[in-house]
């Protein structure tokens, strides 16, 4: 399988200015692990032509957050896959984490809204404008939520019209 890296493989290109965006506060990262949905991502050479994109984050016993993202080629029939660690890069209640899928390189992953009642969905930073991705618990968002995260989108300097809605059947 090739090397898939959903939001976290940033490290590989360079900033497009910085949004702005700060991580939530009150992070639980037990309600946090599980498997997310990629609902919409602004396009980069990492999952372009994917769709059914997951995020899986599992806690690890040695610290820190085993990563697997997952996304299927519908061009070369296969599933392409991706295995990396995560830390947190302060307090753990604080949701922003560095990642590695190549170590030594990290790159940024900052959870800058989210559902604090139910943890079902998510909007994701990678630190610059080029890196957003929109993630749920469940394969599609009810259209007045998605539109409701688009707007946070817009409001923290993303340009909404730039975004992939991802196939998830």
């Amino acid at each position: 399988m090739r090397h898939l890296s959903l939001p976290l493989m940033l490290f590989l290109t360079g900033c497009a200015g910085d949004p702005n965006v700060r991580p939530v506060t009150g992070f639980d990262l037990d309600r946090y692990t599980g498997t997310w949905y990629e609902i919409a991502r602004l396009d980069h050479r990492f999952e372009r032509g994917l769709s059914r994109v997951t995020a899986n984050y599992q806690a690890r016993k040695s610290g820190g957050v085993t990563v697997r993202n997952r996304g299927w080629s519908a061009k070369k029939r296969k599933w392409s896959q991706a295995v990396g660690k995560a830390y947190f890069r302060g307090r753990s209640d604080v949701g922003e984490l560095k990642v590695t899928f190549f170590w030594p390189f990290y790159g940024r992953y900052i959870v800058f809204a989210l559902d604090r009642e139910n943890y079902q969905w998510a909007l994701v930073s990678g630190g610059s404008k080029k890196y957003l991705w929109i993630l749920a618990r469940t394969p599609r968002l009810p259209e007045p939520l998605l539109q409701e995260l688009v707007e946070k989108a817009r409001a923290a300097g993303y340009d909404p019209s730039k975004l992939i809605y991802v196939e998830q059947e």
